[in-house]
């Protein structure tokens, strides 16, 4: 697995969507004591409309018939959940700090301060019973036998793209779900096919252990327990013109669609599977597009369609490496047209001289990755300075009448 190295949840300012950026520090997948009391965006909602989904120990046990009480500026709304669990709350005012609150079975429950966002809505969730759930050992439990049927990706799946250079960093942050009360087994390893150009594929910290990824292939070997199996995976896409098709097909449903793009100018992403498409700032102030679709059957593709890429011109890296190609090749020239001394001074000349060269090749190849900096750059023109000194001692100490002559 990938070891963590930046933040792979994020909230966004006032809001709380889970945002994840590439080598994560850390974290763990979103399990239900980390989602309690958290909102997140749903730009499928109405603006100014909360639901409020209340649920015991897992996401797959909804509490139904709860009443809920929202707190805004001083006042109380109530509502009631339905058979999904989810309590709503319509026409709340823009800018305004909200607070849910729920009391199941004398527990209650709280959110945190959430403020209603301009555009969209927000989806929160209540869970009840974490403490007696955790204080329960998994060994006093005997283990129930796996049984046919099916699992499904959670709606808490998400898929995330950030820039790196010429290319996306792509992560699927996925949850399996077993709604069933025992192990599921579907007949095989769930088996995930990355898109086309997928490359660096490999699972990340806080993945289930009977995840793998080979190739493009992710593999996820069962029985599945009952909840959701945890597992995050990252790859590459490259691409080398302002648009780019991506094409994702599910070997099982995905309970409901949610992609997050970094947004980079005046970048695009349109896909038919979309019922929505908004933008959010991450609390570091960065846009995203934040897109919310149906349901995707097992079997079925979602197609990303992404334009007004940034992509970088190749002329500053083609001047960079024609120049690192012509210094070396103005030393190999001079050094063949440099007659073979024996004196210590020339050889400590050469010697200077094949350093210098490896230094300003190495320099000249960060220089091309965009990774030089300023102290590298003053070092960078001391170096060409110094060869060129060094080539014209080299010249003065040919033989009499050789390197002079040449030189001239």
């Amino acid at each position: 697995m990938i070891k963590s190295r930046t933040l792979l949840y994020r909230f966004f300012s006032g809001v709380g969507i889970w945002v994840l950026g590439f080598g994560i520090a850390g974290a763990q997948m979103p399990d239900p004591a980390l989602m309690h009391g958290r909102a997140i965006p749903a730009a499928d909602l109405p603006a100014g409309t909360i639901t409020v989904r209340v649920v015991r120990e897992a996401l797959s046990t909804n509490v139904v018939g709860q009443e809920v009480r929202l707190t805004v500026a001083g006042a109380t709304r109530t509502a009631t959940t339905d058979n999904q669990g989810r309590a709503t709350f319509a026409d709340l005012p823009s800018g305004a700090e909200v607070r849910a609150q729920a009391t199941v079975n004398g527990e209650n429950l709280v959110s945190e301060p959430i403020r209603i966002p301009a555009s969209g809505g927000l989806r929160v969730i209540l869970v009840a019973g974490l403490k007696s759930a955790a204080g329960r050992s998994d060994a006093s439990t005997p283990a129930a036998s796996p049984v046919r049927g099916s699992v499904s990706f959670s709606p808490n799946t998400r898929v995330l793209l950030e820039f790196r250079d010429d290319a996306l960093q792509v992560f699927y942050v996925l949850e399996i779900l077993n709604t069933g009360s025992g192990p599921v087994d579907i007949g095989g390893p769930l088996i995930l096919d990355l898109p086309t150009g997928a490359a660096g594929a490999a699972t990340l910290e806080g993945t289930t252990p009977n995840a793998s990824v080979s190739g493009d292939r992710l593999t996820v070997t069962g029985p599945f327990a009952p909840g959701t199996t945890p597992v995050q995976v990252g790859f590459r896409l490259v691409y080398d013109s302002p648009t780019l098709t991506v094409e994702q097909r599910w070997p099982v449903a995905l309970e409901q669609l949610t992609v997050a793009l970094e947004k980079v100018g005046a970048v695009t992403m349109t896909s038919p599977q979309f019922s929505t498409v908004g933008e959010v700032n991450a609390e570091s102030g960065t846009p995203f597009l934040l897109a919310s679709g149906p349901a995707i059957p097992a079997g079925g593709t979602l197609s990303l369609e992404l334009a007004n890429l940034p992509v970088h011109s190749p002329t500053p890296r083609s001047v960079a490496l024609a120049l690192a190609v012509l210094i070396i090749g103005v030393g190999i020239w001079f050094a063949a047209r440099t007659p073979a001394r024996s004196g210590d001074a020339q050889r400590r000349l050469v010697s200077r001289r094949d350093k210098l060269l490896n230094e300003l090749a190495r320099l000249e190849e960060r220089r091309h990755k965009g990774t030089l900096g300023a102290s590298d750059e003053t070092r960078r023109q001391r170096i060409v300075a110094e060869l060129e000194q060094i080539y014209g001692e080299l010249d003065e100490t040919g033989p009499p009448g050789g390197g002079k002559d040449l030189a001239a």
